[in-house]
């Protein structure tokens, strides 16, 4: 087991019990197997699911894992045209669990999120009727204020390349400029610090590094 292993360990467990103090279903999982088989027994396979945009799902084997499984599935990016993939992506806010990651987790137990459009932080908030984030250990940061730089200063330039535009600062840059560009991936900045109704957001924190 790597030092880096322990640490996750021993911290991630501390996480957890910080986010269920805050109303959250929170669960410690060491690796991505584990990960997985909560997952799956968190999420009724009869659960029509959606997700935003997110690599830690991908690199995770999660969001494959529940397509396998043969979850109903409500996925924008089979739209055949800019109208249909709107549609879709309203009609994810009415699914009944949303598949996210957070751009950053304080160990307090609160959830930062950075986004473009809003999908994903608005059903983060409201809509659908259970919301699953998966977080490797590398959202994981001591306080809210590193938290917030995280997702600015980290997520948001990581996740800029994912979706390229010549004209956007970070784009160029690698840095984040705290743009007004019409482009910009950082519209919406949102801070759960409390679930409401308690227990619709489940945590699961994986013990290994995923996603920007």
């Amino acid at each position: 087991m790597t030092y880096k292993q322990q640490v996750a360990d021993r911290s991630g467990p501390l996480v957890v019990k910080a986010l269920q103090k805050r109303g959250f279903d929170a669960y410690y999982c060491a690796n991505r197997e584990q990960a997985i088989e909560k997952a799956l027994a968190l999420v009724p396979a009869q659960d029509l699911l959606a997700w935003g945009g997110s690599a830690t799902l991908d690199e995770s084997g999660i969001k494959a894992a529940f397509l396998k499984r043969g979850n109903p599935v409500i996925d924008r990016d089979q739209a055949k045209t800019p109208d249909e993939k709107a549609a879709l992506t309203r009609q994810a806010l009415l699914c009944d669990t949303f598949l996210m990651s957070a751009n950053a987790i304080s160990a307090d137990g609160q959830l930062v999120n950075i986004d473009g459009t809003g999908n994903r932080v608005a059903a983060l908030c409201y809509g659908p009727k259970n919301v699953l984030v998966v977080a490797g250990f590398n959202k994981i940061v001591p306080t809210l204020d590193s938290a917030l730089l995280r997702a600015r200063h980290t997520a948001a330039p990581l996740n800029s390349m994912r979706f390229p535009s010549d004209h956007r600062p970070c784009y160029q840059t690698g840095q984040c400029a705290d743009c007004l560009h019409p482009d910009t991936i950082c519209a919406q900045i949102v801070l759960t610090r409390v679930c409401k109704p308690a227990g619709r957001i489940k945590v699961i924190i994986v013990g290994e590094d995923f996603g920007m």
